[in-house]
């Protein structure tokens, strides 16, 4: 997820780029960069870093022209650098692009045009468009972005500009948003409504598949066939606060309905749904190494360990290799025993620069293991030293309780899980199948249990005024309930614990009493009934119980005070599903006892230091 942002008009346009780019930096800050029409030629100016960095950059240099456009980049196609920031340029600097997206087919839209004499400069996708519209270029800007983006496989929001054609920015848009600000005598181009607010509030929002001509007193759409759009204007009621969260509340609202794009981007371009395949392209350890695997060692903290114990229970299942899961602060101080021949450490960071996974990381790597990072963060820490990597393309989550991330790292889980049990053929074809066509189902599940949010905001009427919660489940319901714990905890400051079902009779039985909501996790078929049989002992001792479950066990309503139903789904898939109300469940009651949902206190998003 980046941040574009474009202008035309008659004032400089660089410090109306910069103001943009600033209220768009939370869709990313590893690097930024303008471009400005200054005279008969195009400037550009880029660096890696924050906007900070480009700010000192342009001090004192602040190149002129009335028409630029601008980024701040979340990199998902080559490492944070100079030469990889945006805007990039085609073998000249007569055309150059802005792009927010994934063109999937970059490779070999690059080997094409390199064919045809084309020069790359960068590691990035997004170059290719700058030279698909140079290559397509006859005297047509709007035409030339036309033909370039139907040879481009993915997702995009894009703003080109020339100096061939000194009076239109060319826009086009599918699957990522894109704003166009209307003013007088002058236009605004950005990926979210944030970033124009302080010019105007009349504007157009493009759906996919359209392009615009946007020139100082006119702006022309049109749809994918060619022909014009009659847009209806969008007027602007929201302040400036509210427009940076999309309407939201708060970010963490904000990540949690972001959730299902989040987990399509971290399956696109993975599933082979043709051949029922997870392909990892990007991976750089050798078949033969996965084959002799015999035991994977998941290293994490917090949130990321919670993923780590449900990749523990899906890779066991899937491949029949031990897994053991490891807090990163435990882990590096305990002289782990390690085969580097046969054993993978699998590190998880959303950030990619936590501070224990990173010493755990080297302590492996000491020992001679081969390391497997999952991340958000290209380029971080995490990303360079491993000697592979599984991208999750969650954008950027501002919010320190994790929910987006969470989730995409659960995504990752399925993803390795499935590569290797295919490789040692430990799964079924009809198994595998199953399981893909689980997991495109995934998205459109957790869009519908969003929709049933005021049920949850209904639950934590009850739950908010109480200081003391349980979470219980069994098999990869316990795991789960361990991550709703931590974010009840996290953010509402209720006392919140979870235990595996089974134990409650050894003692924290002892516990639970009228005043204690317990919160059952209840969706594994092959022991429902035992967990069934442990909701019973807790109700026994007065309890409030509130279960999470799918509507074929509807029976346990007689047995409970409050039902939440998800969709079904694989059993092995469960936990993409039941999490998204446990999330939910600590929104609202964070909210109903007035803390600072986006920031708890004592809390940091990244734990860079021991």
């Amino acid at each position: 997820m980046c941040g574009i942002v474009g202008y035309i008009g008659t004032q400089q346009a660089c410090p109306i780029l910069i103001e943009g780019l600033k209220k768009l930096e939370y869709r990313g800050y590893d690097s930024a960069g303008v471009a400005l029409l200054n005279g008969g030629y195009i400037d550009i100016i880029k660096t890696v870093g924050r906007l900070y960095d480009l700010e000192q950059k342009l001090d004192g240099v602040s190149p002129e022209g009335s028409m630029g456009i601008g980024h701040t980049r979340w990199a998902t196609h080559g490492r944070p650098s100079d030469v990889n920031s945006h805007p990039h340029k085609a073998c000249d600097s007569d055309f150059v692009v802005v792009h927010n997206g994934i063109v999937e087919n970059y490779l070999e839209l690059k080997g094409w045009l390199t064919a045809r004499g084309h020069v790359f400069c960068s590691e990035t996708d997004t170059e290719v468009l700058a030279h698909l519209v140079e290559n397509y270029y006859q005297g047509d800007l709007l035409e030339a972005v036309r033909k370039a983006v139907s040879k481009v496989e993915g997702s995009y929001a894009m703003a080109v500009m020339s100096d061939r054609e000194k009076d239109k920015i060319v826009c086009v848009r599918k699957e990522s948003p894109l704003v166009i600000g209307l003013g007088n005598g002058e236009q605004f181009i950005a990926s979210d409504i944030p970033a124009i607010l302080n010019h105007t509030r009349e504007t157009y929002i493009m759906d996919d598949g359209e392009i615009a001509v946007v020139q100082i007193d006119d702006v022309s759409i049109y749809n994918g066939s060619g022909s014009k759009v009659n847009k209806q204007v969008f007027k602007v009621n929201w302040d400036q606060q509210a427009a940076e969260k999309g309407g939201f509340e708060h970010f963490m609202l904000k990540e949690i309905y972001e959730q299902p794009p989040a987990i399509k981007d971290t399956l696109k371009d993975r599933l082979n749904v043709l051949d029922y395949k997870v392909e990892l392209k990007e991976l750089s350890l050798e078949n033969q190494y996965l084959k002799n695997l015999n035991k994977i060692f998941i290293v994490a903290c917090g949130t990321a360990y919670h993923a780590g114990l449900i990749g523990k229970h899906v890779i066991e299942k899937m491949t029949r290799i031990p897994v053991e899961v490891e807090l990163a602060s435990e882990y590096r101080y305990r002289d782990p025993i390690i085969d580097p021949e046969k054993n993978l450490v699998m590190v998880i960071s959303q950030s990619g620069e936590t501070a224990d996974t990173l010493a755990a990381m080297k302590l492996s790597k000491g020992m001679g293991a081969k390391v497997l990072a999952v991340t958000n963060v290209v380029g971080s820490s995490v990303s360079r030293e491993a000697d592979s990597v599984i991208y999750t393309w969650a954008g950027p989550e501002i919010a320190v309780a994790s929910t987006k991330a969470y989730i995409t790292q659960l995504v990752a889980m399925y993803l390795w899980g499935l590569h290797i049990a295919q490789l040692k053929e430990t799964l079924s074809r009809d198994q595998v199948t199953k399981i893909i066509d689980g997991l495109r189902r995934i998205p459109s599940q957790v869009q519908a249990i969003l929709e049933q949010a005021p049920k949850v905001e209904n639950i934590a009427e009850t739950v908010h005024q109480k200081e003391d919660l349980f979470f219980i489940g069994r098999g990869l319901d316990y795991a789960v309930a361990q991550e709703g714990s931590l974010k009840l905890k996290e953010i509402s400051y209720i006392h919140a614990e979870a235990y595996a079902a089974g134990e409650l009779k050894h003692g924290t039985l002892a516990l639970v009493t009228e005043d204690t909501p317990v919160m059952a996790v209840i969706t594994q078929k092959d022991i429902y009934e035992k967990t069934l049989s442990n909701i019973k002992e807790v109700k026994a001792r007065d309890a409030y119980v509130i279960a999470v479950t799918v509507k074929s066990n509807q029976s346990i309503e007689s047995e409970v005070d409050e039902v939440f139903y998800v969709p079904e789904n694989e059993n092995i898939l469960m936990p993409l599903l039941t999490v998204v109300p446990l999330q939910l469940l600590a929104y609202y009651a964070a909210l109903m006892r007035g803390c600072d949902v986006d920031k708890p206190r004592n809390l940091a998003k990244s734990v860079t230091v021991e």
